[in-house]
């Protein structure tokens, strides 16, 4: 194997697309709370450390899920040779130390969110993945806290609230179908998650209930009065995706969770609209 192809393969790992999301939603949760640009250390620190947890957290993942992924995913960097599992184990503890060197230099809430955070990603793959809606609960909420963590970064944590209530249902519902997608794989070693406890049909069924949920919710921001009429112009489009992927899940998981993936980044999109209108 050569330097090149290990290289690309531990970056891989990190999954470039997610992690730069994630810090992009980490900025987002900043700005909602009006201290991206007049704190922009503070905010560079809780984006750089998201960057670096989530993708140590990936790399872990991809560690323990490595017998699983040759079965749903021969073609990760892992089971094609391209990294070895103890080289993406030594890997994810260097990103996990990035992540930590950047968390210290946040406020005390901030830094307590990442506490959390960091015992999330260490111990997901390994105790809560195999729990029915456990692990589902879990990376729910890990993807609604980067918004709360950019607003504490900055000091005003509640002005991510509503943003990272709504992003951890529809996270809920993207991987209850993502589950339905690994069904084989995750049956195969012996894993509980809620598909294989209560059924595909009735797993999407409360992955659907729980989006509707968030789409009722989504004009919280407009009706407390923190946002004006153009955030609800902006965030229709958001629920209507948002809706379609419930619909479309049912009969393509795949597509499903990947319209419902979109559909969480616009709804992101509608709250720095909101922002940007109500300033």
């Amino acid at each position: 194997m050569t330097v090149a192809a290990t290289a690309r393969g531990l970056l891989e790992l990190t999954r470039p697309t997610n992690t730069v999301a994630a810090g992009a939603l980490t900025f987002i949760g900043a700005f909602v709370a009006g201290g991206a640009f007049d704190q922009p250390t503070a905010t560079a620190a809780a984006v750089g450390a998201t960057w670096f947890a989530t993708a140590a957290g990936m790399a872990i993942n991809d560690y323990y899920d490595r017998d699983i992924d040759r079965i749903n995913d021969p073609e990760r960097a892992i089971p094609r040779g391209a990294v070895s599992p103890r080289g993406a184990l030594a890997f994810s503890v260097v990103l996990f130390v990035g992540a930590i060197a950047l968390a210290v230099l946040l406020p005390p809430l901030a830094l307590g969110i990442a506490a959390v955070n960091l015992a999330g990603l260490v111990t997901y793959t390994e105790y809560f993945k195999g729990l029915p809606g456990a692990g589902n609960a879990l990376v729910a909420y890990l993807v609604g806290s980067t918004f709360l963590f950019g607003a504490a970064a900055v000091g005003e944590p509640l002005a991510g609230g509503v943003l990272a209530v709504l992003a951890a249902l529809s996270t809920f519902t993207r991987e209850v179908i993502k589950d339905v997608e690994d069904l084989e794989g995750d049956r195969e070693e012996g894993l509980n998650t809620l598909p294989i406890a209560i059924g595909e049909r009735r797993a999407l069924v409360l992955g659907a209930v729980l989006l509707v949920l968030a789409v009722a919710a989504s004009p919280l921001p407009y009706l407390l009065g923190t946002f004006g009429i153009w955030y609800l112009v902006a965030v229709a489009p958001a629920d209507a995706v948002m809706l379609l992927a419930a619909y479309r899940s049912f009969a393509d998981p795949e597509r499903g969770q990947k319209l419902l993936k979109a559909g969480t980044f616009v709804a992101a999109v509608a709250f720095v609209v909101g922002r940007v209108a109500a300033a």
